[in-house]
């Protein structure tokens, strides 16, 4: 089992961690860090993927929550995602790119507006599968946040999960987007956030699912 694992941050992904060092001291396990964003996460995993061959590409990294039913530092797996803000802004109102009308919402890799992931170990009850979006730009504005709320419905936001679905699914590569809660999204008090213990539980749980995947 080849596996890549991608985290946008060195931080996040903490190579101090002795059982994820240990992994990747094996020929089996690569990491990839590929920076901030949808335009970097997208050509750095693009190009990682065409000049090697992977069983599976895990992506690491914290994101947001929407949700109560979620606890600060709870890792997750993305299950469904896709771009919270692309598309027209008209008088204060986002309508994404299937609302209006720019893109189809079932055109590959899209279904029903989603970017899906079907990989088997989703069901196997590890972690919670959580619907996720993708966004440039992290707010604190309530009524923007308000408005991703109502037309998605997500639990937890990132600024690279989309991209990596999108990528994934168009070069036919099994995947996984595993995310820790940092914080509630629009929170910006960072006195409030949980990041020690989301990046610690992050990697703990990395390695539990390298270990299953592995076998």
């Amino acid at each position: 089992m080849k596996i890549l694992v991608v985290s946008a941050t060195e931080h996040e992904l903490n190579l101090s961690n002795t059982n994820l060092r240990n992994n990747t001291t094996r020929d089996n396990i690569d990491i990839l860090i590929s920076g901030i964003g949808i335009a970097s996460t997208v050509y750095h995993v693009t190009r990682e993927l065409m000049q090697k061959k992977y069983d599976t590409v895990i992506q690491a990294g914290i994101a947001g929550s929407f949700t109560n039913n979620l606890n600060l530092g709870e890792t997750v797996f993305v299950g469904t995602d896709t771009f919270g803000d692309s598309g027209i802004e008209e008088t204060g109102m986002l309508k994404n790119l299937f609302a209006s009308g720019l893109a189809n919402e079932n055109d590959f890799p899209f279904t029903n507006g989603w970017l899906v992931n079907r990989h088997r170990i989703l069901n196997n009850g590890l972690l919670k599968t959580v619907k996720a979006i993708t966004v440039n730009k992290i707010t604190d504005d309530k009524k923007q946040i308000e408005e991703r709320v109502n037309t998605f419905s997500p639990q937890v936001e990132s600024m690279e999960g989309a991209a990596f679905h999108y990528v994934c699914l168009n070069m036919n590569i099994p995947f996984l987007q595993v995310r820790s809660v940092s914080n509630a999204v629009g929170e910006r008090d960072k006195t409030k956030w949980k990041m020690t213990e989301a990046i610690s539980n992050l990697n703990n749980n990395l390695n539990e699912i390298i270990q299953v995947l592995s076998q």
